[in-house]
Protein backbone atom coordinates (compact mmCIF):
# COMPACT_ATOMS: atom_id res chain seq x y z
CA UNK A 1 0.00 0.00 0.00
CA UNK A 2 1.57 3.36 -1.02
CA UNK A 3 2.45 5.66 1.81
CA UNK A 4 0.32 8.83 2.05
CA UNK A 5 2.06 12.04 1.09
CA UNK A 6 1.02 15.30 2.73
CA UNK A 7 -2.20 15.86 4.65
CA UNK A 8 -4.95 13.68 3.25
CA UNK A 9 -8.51 13.38 4.49
CA UNK A 10 -10.32 10.16 5.21
CA UNK A 11 -11.56 8.19 2.16
CA UNK A 12 -14.93 9.22 0.88
CA UNK A 13 -14.29 12.93 0.92
CA UNK A 14 -14.60 15.13 -2.15
CA UNK A 15 -11.68 16.64 -4.00
CA UNK A 16 -11.57 19.95 -5.82
CA UNK A 17 -13.59 18.53 -8.70
CA UNK A 18 -16.33 17.22 -6.39
CA UNK A 19 -15.40 13.60 -7.06
CA UNK A 20 -15.03 10.79 -4.53
CA UNK A 21 -11.61 10.32 -3.01
CA UNK A 22 -9.10 11.90 -0.68
CA UNK A 23 -9.16 15.65 -0.09
CA UNK A 24 -6.35 18.02 0.74
CA UNK A 25 -7.36 19.77 3.93
CA UNK A 26 -7.00 23.47 4.43
CA UNK A 27 -8.77 26.41 5.97
CA UNK A 28 -11.90 27.34 4.07
CA UNK A 29 -11.97 30.86 2.70
CA UNK A 30 -14.63 32.92 1.01
CA UNK A 31 -14.88 33.61 -2.71
CA UNK A 32 -17.74 35.81 -3.85
CA UNK A 33 -19.62 35.18 -0.63
CA UNK A 34 -19.45 31.37 -0.85
CA UNK A 35 -16.92 28.73 0.16
CA UNK A 36 -13.93 28.77 -2.15
CA UNK A 37 -13.46 25.31 -3.74
CA UNK A 38 -9.76 26.04 -4.15
CA UNK A 39 -9.26 26.06 -0.37
CA UNK A 40 -9.14 22.24 -0.30
CA UNK A 41 -5.85 22.25 -2.18
CA UNK A 42 -2.57 21.32 -0.57
CA UNK A 43 -0.75 24.50 0.58
CA UNK A 44 1.48 25.56 -2.27
CA UNK A 45 4.52 26.00 0.01
CA UNK A 46 4.16 22.32 0.95
CA UNK A 47 4.15 21.39 -2.75
CA UNK A 48 7.31 23.43 -3.20
CA UNK A 49 8.90 21.84 -0.13
CA UNK A 50 8.40 18.39 -1.66
CA UNK A 51 10.55 19.59 -4.57
CA UNK A 52 13.18 21.02 -2.24
CA UNK A 53 12.23 24.59 -3.17
CA UNK A 54 12.61 26.98 -0.25
CA UNK A 55 9.66 29.12 0.80
CA UNK A 56 11.52 32.34 0.02
CA UNK A 57 11.72 31.27 -3.64
CA UNK A 58 7.94 30.78 -3.82
CA UNK A 59 5.85 33.77 -4.88
CA UNK A 60 2.16 33.03 -4.06
CA UNK A 61 -0.22 34.07 -6.83
CA UNK A 62 -3.62 33.44 -5.29
CA UNK A 63 -4.86 30.25 -3.64
CA UNK A 64 -3.11 27.09 -4.74
CA UNK A 65 -0.70 28.61 -7.26
CA UNK A 66 2.62 30.38 -7.23
CA UNK A 67 5.51 31.62 -9.29
CA UNK A 68 8.92 30.11 -8.57
CA UNK A 69 11.98 32.34 -8.64
CA UNK A 70 14.71 31.18 -10.98
CA UNK A 71 17.17 31.31 -8.08
CA UNK A 72 15.46 28.16 -6.79
CA UNK A 73 17.59 26.18 -9.23
CA UNK A 74 20.84 27.39 -7.72
CA UNK A 75 23.63 24.95 -8.59
CA UNK A 76 21.31 21.98 -8.94
CA UNK A 77 21.89 19.76 -11.94
CA UNK A 78 19.07 18.25 -14.02
CA UNK A 79 19.45 14.71 -12.68
CA UNK A 80 15.82 13.69 -13.16
CA UNK A 81 14.72 11.28 -15.87
CA UNK A 82 12.41 12.67 -18.51
CA UNK A 83 9.28 10.96 -19.84
CA UNK A 84 7.65 12.45 -22.94
CA UNK A 85 3.92 11.76 -23.23
CA UNK A 86 2.77 11.78 -26.84
CA UNK A 87 -0.04 10.10 -28.77
CA UNK A 88 -1.19 8.54 -31.98
CA UNK A 89 -2.92 10.86 -34.45
CA UNK A 90 -6.01 11.99 -32.52
CA UNK A 91 -9.65 12.13 -33.50
CA UNK A 92 -11.28 15.59 -33.45
CA UNK A 93 -12.30 14.99 -29.83
CA UNK A 94 -8.72 14.30 -28.70
CA UNK A 95 -7.53 11.17 -26.89
CA UNK A 96 -6.97 12.50 -23.37
CA UNK A 97 -3.20 12.91 -23.57
CA UNK A 98 -3.03 15.58 -20.86
CA UNK A 99 -5.29 13.51 -18.63
CA UNK A 100 -3.00 10.52 -19.14
CA UNK A 101 0.11 12.57 -18.36
CA UNK A 102 -1.43 13.79 -15.12
CA UNK A 103 -2.71 10.32 -14.23
CA UNK A 104 0.71 8.80 -14.91
CA UNK A 105 2.42 11.24 -12.55
CA UNK A 106 -0.22 10.57 -9.90
CA UNK A 107 0.19 6.83 -10.35
CA UNK A 108 3.98 7.04 -10.08
CA UNK A 109 3.69 9.03 -6.88
CA UNK A 110 1.17 6.50 -5.54
CA UNK A 111 3.71 3.68 -5.95
CA UNK A 112 6.38 5.65 -4.13
CA UNK A 113 8.28 7.36 -6.95
CA UNK A 114 9.22 11.07 -6.84
CA UNK A 115 7.26 12.31 -9.83
CA UNK A 116 6.71 15.86 -11.01
CA UNK A 117 4.74 17.22 -13.95
CA UNK A 118 5.92 19.83 -16.47
CA UNK A 119 2.94 20.84 -18.62
CA UNK A 120 1.60 23.66 -20.77
CA UNK A 121 -0.84 26.34 -19.69
CA UNK A 122 -4.25 26.24 -21.42
CA UNK A 123 -5.16 28.85 -24.02
CA UNK A 124 -8.53 30.60 -23.78
CA UNK A 125 -9.08 29.78 -27.46
CA UNK A 126 -9.65 26.04 -26.97
CA UNK A 127 -11.14 26.57 -23.49
CA UNK A 128 -14.02 28.53 -25.03
CA UNK A 129 -13.81 26.84 -28.42
CA UNK A 130 -14.09 23.12 -29.16
CA UNK A 131 -11.93 21.30 -26.63
CA UNK A 132 -12.81 23.02 -23.36
CA UNK A 133 -10.32 23.24 -20.50
CA UNK A 134 -6.77 21.94 -20.74
CA UNK A 135 -6.24 20.69 -17.19
CA UNK A 136 -7.01 17.01 -17.63
CA UNK A 137 -10.32 15.50 -16.64
CA UNK A 138 -12.29 13.44 -14.14
CA UNK A 139 -10.05 12.53 -11.21
CA UNK A 140 -6.82 13.27 -13.08
CA UNK A 141 -6.71 17.05 -13.14
CA UNK A 142 -4.42 19.96 -12.51
CA UNK A 143 -5.62 22.18 -9.70
CA UNK A 144 -6.85 24.85 -9.19
CA UNK A 145 -8.45 23.93 -12.52
CA UNK A 146 -10.71 26.98 -12.81
CA UNK A 147 -7.84 29.40 -12.31
CA UNK A 148 -5.42 27.53 -14.58
CA UNK A 149 -8.00 27.38 -17.39
CA UNK A 150 -8.85 31.06 -17.12
CA UNK A 151 -6.31 33.72 -16.11
CA UNK A 152 -3.95 31.60 -13.93
CA UNK A 153 -0.98 33.90 -13.25
CA UNK A 154 -1.52 36.14 -16.27
CA UNK A 155 1.27 34.68 -18.41
CA UNK A 156 -0.74 34.52 -21.63
CA UNK A 157 -2.02 38.05 -21.09
CA UNK A 158 1.56 39.27 -20.63
CA UNK A 159 2.65 37.48 -23.80
CA UNK A 160 -0.28 39.00 -25.70
CA UNK A 161 0.64 42.46 -24.39
CA UNK A 162 4.31 42.10 -25.32
CA UNK A 163 3.36 40.86 -28.78
CA UNK A 164 0.99 43.78 -29.38
CA UNK A 165 3.45 46.32 -27.98
CA UNK A 166 5.78 45.21 -30.75
CA UNK A 167 2.90 45.55 -33.25
CA UNK A 168 2.26 49.10 -32.08
CA UNK A 169 5.95 50.01 -32.30
CA UNK A 170 6.10 48.55 -35.81
CA UNK A 171 3.23 50.79 -36.93
CA UNK A 172 4.79 53.73 -35.12
CA UNK A 173 7.97 53.12 -37.08
CA UNK A 174 5.96 53.22 -40.30
CA UNK A 175 4.19 56.40 -39.22
CA UNK A 176 7.36 58.37 -38.47
CA UNK A 177 9.84 56.61 -40.73
CA UNK A 178 12.22 55.83 -37.90
CA UNK A 179 14.13 54.34 -36.17
CA UNK A 180 14.34 51.72 -38.97
CA UNK A 181 13.67 51.91 -42.76
CA UNK A 182 10.81 49.38 -42.64
CA UNK A 183 8.87 48.91 -45.89
CA UNK A 184 5.13 49.10 -45.11
CA UNK A 185 4.50 46.58 -47.91
CA UNK A 186 6.77 44.03 -46.25
CA UNK A 187 5.62 44.04 -42.63
CA UNK A 188 5.38 40.43 -41.44
CA UNK A 189 4.49 40.94 -37.76
CA UNK A 190 0.75 40.43 -37.02
CA UNK A 191 -1.24 41.22 -33.90
CA UNK A 192 -2.31 38.62 -31.35
CA UNK A 193 -5.24 37.76 -29.11
CA UNK A 194 -5.78 34.70 -26.91
CA UNK A 195 -9.13 33.77 -28.40
CA UNK A 196 -10.42 31.86 -31.42
CA UNK A 197 -11.74 34.51 -33.82
CA UNK A 198 -11.68 33.74 -37.54
CA UNK A 199 -12.90 37.28 -38.36
CA UNK A 200 -9.51 38.63 -37.30
CA UNK A 201 -7.41 36.49 -39.63
CA UNK A 202 -7.33 39.23 -42.29
CA UNK A 203 -7.92 42.88 -41.42
CA UNK A 204 -7.04 46.34 -42.74
CA UNK A 205 -5.41 48.79 -40.34
CA UNK A 206 -4.43 52.45 -40.57
CA UNK A 207 -7.70 53.75 -42.04
CA UNK A 208 -8.95 57.27 -41.30
CA UNK A 209 -6.31 59.57 -42.73
CA UNK A 210 -2.67 60.55 -42.26
CA UNK A 211 -2.97 61.05 -38.49
CA UNK A 212 -4.38 57.53 -38.06
CA UNK A 213 -1.63 55.62 -39.82
CA UNK A 214 -0.73 54.09 -43.15
CA UNK A 215 -3.44 51.81 -44.54
CA UNK A 216 -2.23 48.26 -45.04
CA UNK A 217 -3.40 44.68 -44.80
CA UNK A 218 -2.69 42.95 -41.50
CA UNK A 219 -4.08 40.16 -39.35
CA UNK A 220 -4.21 38.47 -35.96
CA UNK A 221 -2.86 35.16 -34.74
CA UNK A 222 -3.78 33.35 -31.55
CA UNK A 223 -1.35 33.98 -28.70
CA UNK A 224 -0.34 30.30 -28.59
CA UNK A 225 1.14 30.66 -32.08
CA UNK A 226 2.95 33.94 -31.34
CA UNK A 227 6.71 33.93 -31.67
CA UNK A 228 6.77 35.70 -28.31
CA UNK A 229 5.23 32.55 -26.80
CA UNK A 230 7.90 30.42 -28.47
CA UNK A 231 10.64 32.78 -27.29
CA UNK A 232 9.47 32.65 -23.68
CA UNK A 233 9.22 28.85 -23.78
CA UNK A 234 12.74 28.39 -25.17
CA UNK A 235 14.57 31.16 -23.25
CA UNK A 236 17.09 30.17 -20.57
CA UNK A 237 16.87 33.29 -18.39
CA UNK A 238 16.01 36.99 -18.51
CA UNK A 239 19.06 38.10 -20.56
CA UNK A 240 18.45 35.29 -23.06
CA UNK A 241 14.77 36.30 -23.23
CA UNK A 242 15.66 39.89 -24.15
CA UNK A 243 18.26 38.76 -26.69
CA UNK A 244 15.75 36.43 -28.36
CA UNK A 245 13.05 39.10 -28.39
CA UNK A 246 15.48 41.48 -30.03
CA UNK A 247 16.11 39.00 -32.86
CA UNK A 248 12.41 38.78 -33.84
CA UNK A 249 12.03 39.83 -37.47
CA UNK A 250 9.07 42.18 -37.97
CA UNK A 251 9.49 42.91 -41.66
CA UNK A 252 11.95 43.80 -44.39
CA UNK A 253 13.43 46.90 -45.98
CA UNK A 254 13.12 47.77 -49.67
CA UNK A 255 16.65 46.35 -50.00
CA UNK A 256 15.48 42.97 -48.63
CA UNK A 257 17.24 43.40 -45.30
CA UNK A 258 15.44 42.04 -42.19
CA UNK A 259 14.17 44.56 -39.63
CA UNK A 260 14.19 43.24 -36.06
CA UNK A 261 12.62 44.21 -32.77
CA UNK A 262 16.05 45.47 -31.71
CA UNK A 263 16.18 47.70 -34.78
CA UNK A 264 13.05 49.52 -33.60
CA UNK A 265 14.07 49.49 -29.92
CA UNK A 266 11.27 47.20 -28.70
CA UNK A 267 13.06 44.40 -26.84
CA UNK A 268 13.70 46.05 -23.44
CA UNK A 269 10.08 47.13 -22.95
CA UNK A 270 8.82 43.74 -24.14
CA UNK A 271 11.13 42.07 -21.63
CA UNK A 272 9.76 44.27 -18.86
CA UNK A 273 6.25 43.06 -19.68
CA UNK A 274 7.45 39.45 -19.57
CA UNK A 275 9.64 39.62 -16.45
CA UNK A 276 7.15 37.84 -14.21
CA UNK A 277 5.77 35.63 -16.98
CA UNK A 278 9.23 34.09 -17.41
CA UNK A 279 9.03 32.58 -13.91
CA UNK A 280 7.53 29.06 -13.99
CA UNK A 281 4.19 28.44 -12.29
CA UNK A 282 3.80 25.88 -9.53
CA UNK A 283 0.47 24.08 -9.14
CA UNK A 284 -0.53 20.50 -8.31
CA UNK A 285 -2.50 17.52 -9.52
CA UNK A 286 -5.71 16.56 -7.74
CA UNK A 287 -3.76 14.29 -5.37
CA UNK A 288 -1.12 16.92 -4.58
CA UNK A 289 1.52 15.80 -7.11
CA UNK A 290 3.74 18.82 -7.89
CA UNK A 291 3.17 20.37 -11.32
CA UNK A 292 5.14 23.10 -13.07
CA UNK A 293 2.68 24.58 -15.57
CA UNK A 294 4.28 27.16 -17.83
CA UNK A 295 3.89 28.33 -21.42
CA UNK A 296 1.44 27.06 -23.98
CA UNK A 297 2.39 26.94 -27.68
CA UNK A 298 0.15 24.82 -29.90
CA UNK A 299 1.83 21.85 -31.57
CA UNK A 300 0.05 22.11 -34.93
CA UNK A 301 1.11 25.72 -35.55
CA UNK A 302 4.03 26.15 -33.12
CA UNK A 303 6.48 23.88 -31.26
CA UNK A 304 3.95 22.49 -28.81
CA UNK A 305 5.50 22.02 -25.37
CA UNK A 306 5.82 23.83 -22.05
CA UNK A 307 8.74 26.13 -21.24
CA UNK A 308 12.23 24.70 -21.07
CA UNK A 309 12.76 26.67 -17.86
CA UNK A 310 9.96 24.64 -16.25
CA UNK A 311 11.29 21.38 -17.67
CA UNK A 312 14.82 22.05 -16.41
CA UNK A 313 13.47 23.02 -12.99
CA UNK A 314 11.43 19.81 -12.88
CA UNK A 315 14.51 17.77 -13.85
CA UNK A 316 16.50 19.46 -11.08
CA UNK A 317 13.86 18.91 -8.38
CA UNK A 318 12.14 15.62 -9.27
CA UNK A 319 13.26 12.08 -10.03
CA UNK A 320 10.72 11.15 -12.73
CA UNK A 321 9.57 14.11 -14.83
CA UNK A 322 6.44 13.79 -16.95
CA UNK A 323 6.08 16.26 -19.81
CA UNK A 324 3.87 16.38 -22.90
CA UNK A 325 4.08 17.30 -26.56
CA UNK A 326 0.81 18.45 -28.11
CA UNK A 327 -1.29 16.35 -30.52
CA UNK A 328 0.29 13.26 -32.12
CA UNK A 329 3.95 12.22 -32.15
CA UNK A 330 4.27 13.61 -35.69
CA UNK A 331 3.68 17.09 -34.28
CA UNK A 332 4.39 17.70 -30.60
CA UNK A 333 6.70 14.71 -30.23
CA UNK A 334 8.84 15.48 -33.26
CA UNK A 335 9.06 19.19 -32.42
CA UNK A 336 9.91 18.47 -28.79
CA UNK A 337 12.83 16.31 -29.89
CA UNK A 338 14.09 18.34 -32.86
CA UNK A 339 13.47 21.87 -31.56
CA UNK A 340 13.02 22.01 -27.77
CA UNK A 341 15.54 19.30 -26.84
CA UNK A 342 18.11 20.75 -29.24
CA UNK A 343 17.65 24.16 -27.66
CA UNK A 344 17.67 23.02 -24.03
CA UNK A 345 20.26 20.25 -24.25
CA UNK A 346 17.95 17.58 -22.83
CA UNK A 347 16.69 14.22 -24.06
CA UNK A 348 13.91 11.92 -22.79
CA UNK A 349 14.43 8.38 -21.58
CA UNK A 350 10.99 7.03 -22.47
CA UNK A 351 8.11 8.05 -24.74
CA UNK A 352 4.61 7.15 -23.56
CA UNK A 353 2.35 6.87 -26.59
CA UNK A 354 -1.30 7.40 -25.68
CA UNK A 355 -3.87 5.51 -27.70
CA UNK A 356 -7.57 4.79 -27.38
CA UNK A 357 -9.52 1.93 -28.88
CA UNK A 358 -11.86 4.59 -30.24
CA UNK A 359 -9.10 6.34 -32.20
CA UNK A 360 -7.56 3.11 -33.44
CA UNK A 361 -10.92 1.97 -34.81
CA UNK A 362 -11.44 5.39 -36.39
CA UNK A 363 -8.08 5.10 -38.15
CA UNK A 364 -9.09 1.59 -39.16
CA UNK A 365 -12.09 2.90 -41.09
CA UNK A 366 -14.90 3.12 -38.52
CA UNK A 367 -16.92 6.31 -38.28
CA UNK A 368 -16.63 8.36 -35.10
CA UNK A 369 -20.21 7.47 -34.20
CA UNK A 370 -19.45 3.74 -34.48
CA UNK A 371 -16.11 3.78 -32.64
CA UNK A 372 -17.73 3.11 -29.26
CA UNK A 373 -19.04 -0.24 -30.54
CA UNK A 374 -16.89 -3.41 -30.64
CA UNK A 375 -15.24 -3.79 -34.04
CA UNK A 376 -12.22 -6.08 -34.06
CA UNK A 377 -11.67 -5.68 -37.80
CA UNK A 378 -11.45 -1.89 -37.58
CA UNK A 379 -9.21 -2.18 -34.54
CA UNK A 380 -6.78 -4.50 -36.35
CA UNK A 381 -6.71 -2.17 -39.34
CA UNK A 382 -6.12 0.83 -37.08
CA UNK A 383 -3.12 -0.78 -35.44
CA UNK A 384 -1.11 0.28 -38.48
CA UNK A 385 -1.43 3.84 -37.17
CA UNK A 386 0.01 2.80 -33.84
CA UNK A 387 2.79 0.88 -35.57
CA UNK A 388 3.74 3.94 -37.62
CA UNK A 389 4.24 6.10 -34.52
CA UNK A 390 6.11 3.34 -32.69
CA UNK A 391 8.46 3.08 -35.67
CA UNK A 392 9.04 6.86 -35.57
CA UNK A 393 9.82 6.76 -31.85
CA UNK A 394 12.25 3.89 -32.40
CA UNK A 395 13.97 5.84 -35.18
CA UNK A 396 14.85 8.47 -32.56
CA UNK A 397 16.43 5.70 -30.46
CA UNK A 398 13.80 6.01 -27.73
CA UNK A 399 11.91 3.41 -25.73
CA UNK A 400 8.11 3.48 -26.25
CA UNK A 401 5.39 2.47 -23.81
CA UNK A 402 1.79 2.31 -25.05
CA UNK A 403 -0.75 3.80 -22.63
CA UNK A 404 -4.35 2.87 -23.38
CA UNK A 405 -6.73 5.56 -22.16
CA UNK A 406 -9.54 3.23 -21.14
CA UNK A 407 -13.14 4.27 -21.72
CA UNK A 408 -16.10 2.68 -19.88
CA UNK A 409 -17.38 0.96 -23.04
CA UNK A 410 -14.00 -0.59 -23.97
CA UNK A 411 -14.26 -4.39 -23.98
CA UNK A 412 -11.74 -6.74 -22.42
CA UNK A 413 -11.60 -8.66 -25.69
CA UNK A 414 -10.41 -5.63 -27.67
CA UNK A 415 -7.96 -4.64 -24.95
CA UNK A 416 -6.54 -8.17 -25.01
CA UNK A 417 -6.22 -7.92 -28.80
CA UNK A 418 -4.15 -4.76 -28.37
CA UNK A 419 -2.08 -6.27 -25.56
CA UNK A 420 -1.28 -9.29 -27.70
CA UNK A 421 -0.31 -7.14 -30.67
CA UNK A 422 2.09 -5.10 -28.51
CA UNK A 423 3.52 -8.21 -26.85
CA UNK A 424 4.47 -9.69 -30.23
CA UNK A 425 6.46 -6.55 -30.95
CA UNK A 426 8.08 -6.34 -27.54
CA UNK A 427 6.38 -3.07 -26.70
CA UNK A 428 5.21 -2.57 -23.08
CA UNK A 429 1.53 -1.64 -22.81
CA UNK A 430 -0.82 -0.81 -19.96
CA UNK A 431 -4.38 0.48 -19.70
CA UNK A 432 -5.03 3.57 -17.62
CA UNK A 433 -8.34 4.54 -16.04
CA UNK A 434 -7.01 7.61 -14.27
CA UNK A 435 -9.97 9.70 -15.45
CA UNK A 436 -12.42 7.54 -13.50
CA UNK A 437 -10.22 6.25 -10.69
CA UNK A 438 -7.45 8.79 -10.17
CA UNK A 439 -4.07 7.46 -8.96
CA UNK A 440 -5.44 3.95 -8.35
CA UNK A 441 -6.37 3.66 -12.02
CA UNK A 442 -2.86 4.61 -13.14
CA UNK A 443 -0.61 2.40 -10.99
CA UNK A 444 -0.28 -0.35 -13.63
CA UNK A 445 0.86 2.19 -16.22
CA UNK A 446 3.12 3.84 -13.63
CA UNK A 447 4.81 0.53 -12.84
CA UNK A 448 5.38 -0.24 -16.54
CA UNK A 449 6.83 3.22 -17.21
CA UNK A 450 8.95 2.99 -14.05
CA UNK A 451 10.49 -0.29 -15.19
CA UNK A 452 11.17 1.19 -18.63
CA UNK A 453 12.88 4.19 -17.02
CA UNK A 454 14.98 2.03 -14.71
CA UNK A 455 16.12 -0.06 -17.66
CA UNK A 456 17.67 3.03 -19.30
CA UNK A 457 19.95 3.86 -16.38
CA UNK A 458 22.81 1.72 -17.63
CA UNK A 459 22.72 3.21 -21.14
CA UNK A 460 20.52 6.34 -21.47
CA UNK A 461 19.27 7.03 -25.02
CA UNK A 462 21.38 9.48 -27.00
CA UNK A 463 19.97 12.28 -29.18
CA UNK A 464 19.27 11.56 -32.84
CA UNK A 465 17.68 13.87 -35.41
CA UNK A 466 16.40 13.26 -38.95
CA UNK A 467 18.46 16.15 -40.33
CA UNK A 468 21.63 18.09 -39.63
CA UNK A 469 21.36 21.80 -38.92
CA UNK A 470 23.59 22.80 -41.82
CA UNK A 471 21.27 21.25 -44.43
CA UNK A 472 19.07 23.49 -46.62
CA UNK A 473 15.64 24.23 -45.15
CA UNK A 474 13.78 22.40 -47.92
CA UNK A 475 15.89 19.31 -47.20
CA UNK A 476 15.09 19.54 -43.48
CA UNK A 477 11.36 19.75 -44.20
CA UNK A 478 11.65 16.77 -46.55
CA UNK A 479 13.52 14.74 -43.93
CA UNK A 480 10.76 15.23 -41.36
CA UNK A 481 8.11 14.51 -43.98
CA UNK A 482 9.76 11.22 -44.94
CA UNK A 483 10.95 9.95 -41.55
CA UNK A 484 8.02 11.06 -39.38
CA UNK A 485 4.99 11.53 -41.64
CA UNK A 486 5.78 8.78 -44.14
CA UNK A 487 5.48 11.15 -47.10
CA UNK A 488 7.11 10.58 -50.46
CA UNK A 489 8.53 14.10 -50.37
CA UNK A 490 7.57 17.77 -50.32
CA UNK A 491 6.31 20.29 -52.82
CA UNK A 492 7.46 23.83 -52.01
CA UNK A 493 5.29 26.55 -53.54
CA UNK A 494 7.20 29.27 -55.45
CA UNK A 495 6.37 31.91 -52.83
CA UNK A 496 7.64 29.64 -50.04
CA UNK A 497 10.78 28.82 -52.02
CA UNK A 498 11.52 32.53 -52.47
CA UNK A 499 11.03 33.13 -48.75
CA UNK A 500 13.32 30.23 -47.84
CA UNK A 501 15.97 31.69 -50.14
CA UNK A 502 15.58 35.11 -48.51
CA UNK A 503 15.82 33.55 -45.03
CA UNK A 504 18.94 31.65 -46.06
CA UNK A 505 20.55 34.84 -47.36
CA UNK A 506 19.68 36.68 -44.15
CA UNK A 507 20.58 34.16 -41.42
CA UNK A 508 22.04 31.06 -43.09
CA UNK A 509 20.71 27.52 -42.73
CA UNK A 510 21.59 26.68 -39.11
CA UNK A 511 18.05 26.79 -37.68
CA UNK A 512 15.69 23.83 -37.22
CA UNK A 513 12.31 23.80 -38.95
CA UNK A 514 8.89 24.00 -37.29
CA UNK A 515 6.28 22.52 -39.62
CA UNK A 516 2.71 23.77 -39.20
CA UNK A 517 0.44 20.90 -40.18
CA UNK A 518 -3.00 19.48 -39.44
CA UNK A 519 -3.14 17.33 -36.30
CA UNK A 520 -5.83 15.04 -37.75
CA UNK A 521 -3.64 13.20 -40.25
CA UNK A 522 -0.05 12.16 -40.85
CA UNK A 523 -0.45 13.97 -44.16
CA UNK A 524 -1.37 17.63 -44.65
CA UNK A 525 -4.95 16.61 -45.55
CA UNK A 526 -7.12 16.18 -42.42
CA UNK A 527 -9.47 13.77 -44.21
CA UNK A 528 -6.75 11.13 -44.72
CA UNK A 529 -6.91 8.86 -41.68
CA UNK A 530 -4.81 5.86 -40.74
CA UNK A 531 -1.45 5.62 -42.50
CA UNK A 532 -1.72 7.41 -45.87
CA UNK A 533 0.57 6.34 -48.70
CA UNK A 534 1.74 8.02 -51.87
CA UNK A 535 1.39 11.61 -50.67
CA UNK A 536 3.56 14.70 -50.62
CA UNK A 537 3.56 17.57 -48.15
CA UNK A 538 2.68 20.90 -49.76
CA UNK A 539 4.60 23.83 -48.23
CA UNK A 540 2.75 26.99 -49.15
CA UNK A 541 4.42 29.55 -46.85
CA UNK A 542 7.66 29.98 -44.93
CA UNK A 543 8.49 32.42 -42.16
CA UNK A 544 11.62 33.25 -40.19
CA UNK A 545 11.20 33.02 -36.41
CA UNK A 546 14.71 34.22 -35.58
CA UNK A 547 13.90 34.98 -31.94
CA UNK A 548 12.53 31.52 -31.28
CA UNK A 549 15.35 30.08 -33.34
CA UNK A 550 13.52 28.18 -36.05
CA UNK A 551 11.95 28.53 -39.49
CA UNK A 552 8.19 27.97 -39.76
CA UNK A 553 6.90 26.07 -42.79
CA UNK A 554 3.11 26.18 -43.22
CA UNK A 555 1.48 23.26 -45.02
CA UNK A 556 -1.97 22.48 -46.35
CA UNK A 557 -4.72 24.78 -45.12
CA UNK A 558 -3.32 25.32 -41.62
CA UNK A 559 -4.07 28.74 -40.08
CA UNK A 560 -2.54 30.49 -37.07
CA UNK A 561 -5.91 31.88 -35.92
CA UNK A 562 -8.47 29.12 -35.27
CA UNK A 563 -12.20 29.75 -35.48
CA UNK A 564 -14.95 28.83 -33.07
CA UNK A 565 -17.02 25.71 -33.86
CA UNK A 566 -20.74 25.82 -34.55
CA UNK A 567 -21.43 25.25 -30.85
CA UNK A 568 -18.56 26.77 -28.85
CA UNK A 569 -17.73 25.49 -25.39
CA UNK A 570 -18.27 29.06 -24.16
CA UNK A 571 -22.02 28.52 -24.47
CA UNK A 572 -21.87 25.90 -21.71
CA UNK A 573 -19.86 27.85 -19.14
CA UNK A 574 -21.86 28.86 -16.07
CA UNK A 575 -21.49 29.89 -12.43
CA UNK A 576 -23.09 27.58 -9.86
CA UNK A 577 -24.74 28.92 -6.68
CA UNK A 578 -21.71 27.76 -4.65
CA UNK A 579 -19.44 29.98 -6.77
CA UNK A 580 -17.86 27.16 -8.80
CA UNK A 581 -17.42 27.65 -12.52
CA UNK A 582 -18.88 24.75 -14.50
CA UNK A 583 -18.74 23.87 -18.18
CA UNK A 584 -15.06 24.63 -18.75
CA UNK A 585 -14.28 20.95 -19.24
CA UNK A 586 -15.74 18.85 -22.05
CA UNK A 587 -17.30 16.44 -19.53
CA UNK A 588 -19.28 19.23 -17.87
CA UNK A 589 -21.29 20.34 -20.90
CA UNK A 590 -24.67 19.20 -19.61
Amino acid sequence: MPRPVGRVAAPGGHGPAGLPGGTWQGARCQHGGVADPRADLRPIVDVAEELGIAADHVIPWGPGRAKVHLDALGDRQPTGRLVLVSAITPTPAGEGKTTMAIALAMGMRAIGRRAVLALREPSLGPVFGMKGGGTGGGRATLEPAEDINLHFTGDLHAITSAHNLLSALVDNTLQFGRPAPLDHRRVTWPRAVDMNDRFLRHVVVGLGGPLDGIPREAGFQITASSEVMAVLCLARDLPDLQARLGRIVVGWTTQDEPVTADDIGAAPAMTALLRDALLPNLAQAADGTPALVHGGPFANIAHGTNSMIATRMALATGADVITEGGFGFDLGGQKFLDIACRSAGIWPRVVVLVATLRALKHHGGATLAACAQPDAAALRAGLRQLEHHLFSIGAYGLHPVVAVNRFPDDTDEELDLLRGWCAKRGVPVAPCSGFAEGPAGATELAAVVGRALDATDAAPPQPWHPYELDEPYAAKIAAVARHVYGADGVEVAPAAARELARITAAVGTDLPVCIAKTHLSLSDDPSRRGVPHGFTIAVREARLAAGAGFVVASTGSIVTMPGLPREPAALHVRIEPDGRIRGLMAGERT
